[in-house]
């Protein structure tokens, strides 16, 4: 697989496009705002070789000339558009995609932007294309927040970025969101996954398992109210 990453100034928010990545690819010209990862780690079968190139964006907060071109230029055929929640920093360019191509649009939301997605759920294997994407549901920055998860990558919106989580309305929320991330992202075996946030530098989940200030600070409230509550009891 070969990943862009796309600045979106609007916003201050990330789009991603996730393509695969052949041998007859021609060399990247990009120039910013996109950053390309090659995530190939082992060499193409003769089978993967011959297969079309295919690519999936990522929470298009914008649809501009850079991102048309990476998708022109490099012949892929976009097969799906996934949206991790629907807030405007990361839908604003679905309107110029779903103008341009014929791709699925893949939420937790059914309806975005007036655009008919196809619904998915906490737990949905969905294969789209070359690409095999695993849904977690983490409520709490919105109802409709969703973790993407692409092989060790996790696309994870506004929930989880570089040392924070996403803002929430109130304390339940914080709880709910909380909860989610350790039981559904945090708890995941093995420490080689990118975390790709849509705000912000990408982390690791080892990094945020360790360093995350905001789950840090809500585990030690969260054991100060089950301190003073057990004061009370006593």
């Amino acid at each position: 697989m070969r990943l862009y990453s796309h600045y979106c100034p609007s916003g201050f928010s990330n789009c991603y496009i996730l393509g695969t990545d052949l041998p007859d690819a021609p060399p990247s010209e990009m120039a910013p705002p996109h950053r390309e990862v090659s995530l190939q780690r082992e060499a193409l079968s003769p089978r993967e070789a011959s297969l079309p190139r295919e690519a999936i964006i990522i929470d298009p907060g914008e649809m501009d000339v850079n991102i048309l071109n990476l998708i022109e230029d490099s012949d892929y055929t976009l097969k799906g558009v996934l949206i991790t929640h629907d807030h405007p920093h990361h839908v604003k360019g679905l309107a110029t995609i779903m103008r341009i191509y014929t791709a699925g649009i893949y939420s937790i939301n059914p309806v975005i932007r007036d655009h008919r997605t196809t619904l998915v759920r906490d737990g949905d294997v969905v294969n789209i294309g070359s690409f095999r994407i695993e849904v977690i549901s983490i409520p709490g920055h919105s109802a409709d927040s969703a973790v993407f998860k692409i092989g060790w990558l996790l696309f994870t919106g506004d929930v989880l970025t570089a040392g924070l989580v996403g803002s929430t309305v109130s304390s339940y929320a914080s709880a709910t969101q909380a909860s989610a991330l350790r039981s559904k992202i945090l708890s995941l075996p093995g420490d080689d996954y990118i975390i790709l946030p849509g705000h912000g530098p990408p982390s690791s989940l080892e990094a945020e398992r360790r360093l995350n200030l905001d789950l840090n600070s809500f585990d030690q409230r969260k054991n100060h109210h089950q301190l003073l509550d057990l004061e009370t009891t006593i």
